[in-house]
């Protein structure tokens, strides 16, 4: 992890609470990082070639597409369907940024993935982000068996931002009377509105995330405080009864820690099935550096591990 870290300066890196957005989304990336790591490792950075994209649009806005990624080695069975949101505080990055995740799931669970793109705060804000997340996984469920995707068995998964995503698409979708989703897997998600959790003050300099930025992210993709206190961002003070059974993956040296850990309180206080771990030793960003960082290998698995049982694949 630390070697991850150290080389964020070396690609030029500056920090993400002294820029402008478009200063900030061009700038070398954390995953960027970790490909460094795995060159001077002698290893090749080449995308695993095992599974396939495609890009298709869900609107008319150049930014709402998704990619689909799929097994090319896939039979004709029907294969489970998982909609993945990346991460970047609803400010930054996009599918590219967030490549590794969606691939690895993909192929670990002959499944297909469908990483959405969304419309950017700040040009679009609150709750643009969301309204495009919700439009997506309407779209997956019309289109899914046409890619090979089986619908009932389908998640939802996302990282940070995109964590956040997730399981405000199973409240919509409740809410909504959709298809609901067999599981959510949310990776360190902004879930929680309050500057004063425990993770905010202990991981307050923390890399490659850190309290600053946190308060950088929220200036941008909000229009008012008030929508801080929004169920859809503050998902904890959601309505939270009757979701799917939901993994929650956080990691220690990250503010957004606690958002993970309480949110997986209020789950369980609203009656639902929820598994929450926190990974020692590693960093916000982890989740896409299984390759390189032990800790993040090990939170892979345990993500997958939770959706094979979800989906029912016995190996």
């Amino acid at each position: 992890m630390q070697a991850v870290l150290d080389q964020l300066p070396k690609l030029g890196a500056k920090p993400i609470e002294t820029l402008t957005p478009v200063k900030a989304r061009i700038q070398p990336s954390a995953a960027d990082a970790a490909r460094a790591v795995i060159r001077l490792q002698g290893k090749s950075t080449a995308p695993d070639q095992s599974v396939t994209t495609q890009d298709l649009p869900y609107g008319s806005d150049p930014m709402q597409f998704a990619r689909i990624y799929k097994p090319a080695a896939a039979t004709g069975a029907p294969m489970p369907v998982i909609v993945y949101y990346h991460g970047g505080g609803w400010v930054i990055a996009d599918v590219n940024t967030y490549d590794a995740a969606p691939r690895l799931l993909a192929k670990q669970l002959v499944a297909i993935v469908v990483s959405v793109e969304y419309r950017h705060a700040p040009e679009f804000k609150f709750p643009a982000q969301h309204d495009d997340a919700f439009a997506a996984y309407r779209w997956v469920l019309q289109n899914a068996a046409a890619w090979g995707g089986d619908t009932a068995k389908l998640a939802l998964a996302g990282e940070s931002a995109g964590g956040n995503l997730a399981v405000a698409t199973a409240i919509y979708a409740r809410d909504n009377n959709l298809a609901a989703p067999v599981h959510i897997l949310s990776v360190y998600p902004i879930a929680n509105s309050s500057m004063t959790l425990p993770s905010r003050m202990d991981s307050a300099n923390a890399k490659p995330l850190n309290t600053a930025m946190l308060k950088w992210f929220g200036n941008y993709y909000t229009s008012s405080p008030a929508d801080m206190q929004d169920p859809r961002l503050n998902l904890v003070g959601a309505n939270l009864r009757g979701l799917p059974p939901t993994t929650i993956v956080n990691a220690q040296i990250d503010p957004l820690r606690s958002d993970g850990e309480t949110l997986a309180a209020a789950m369980k206080s609203a009656g639902d099935d929820v598994e929450q771990r926190t990974f020692p030793g590693v960093t916000h960003e982890m989740f896409g550096m299984g390759a390189v960082v032990r800790g993040a290998y090990d939170a892979n698995m345990y993500a997958i591990g939770r959706l094979k049982v979800a989906f029912g694949i016995r190996n």
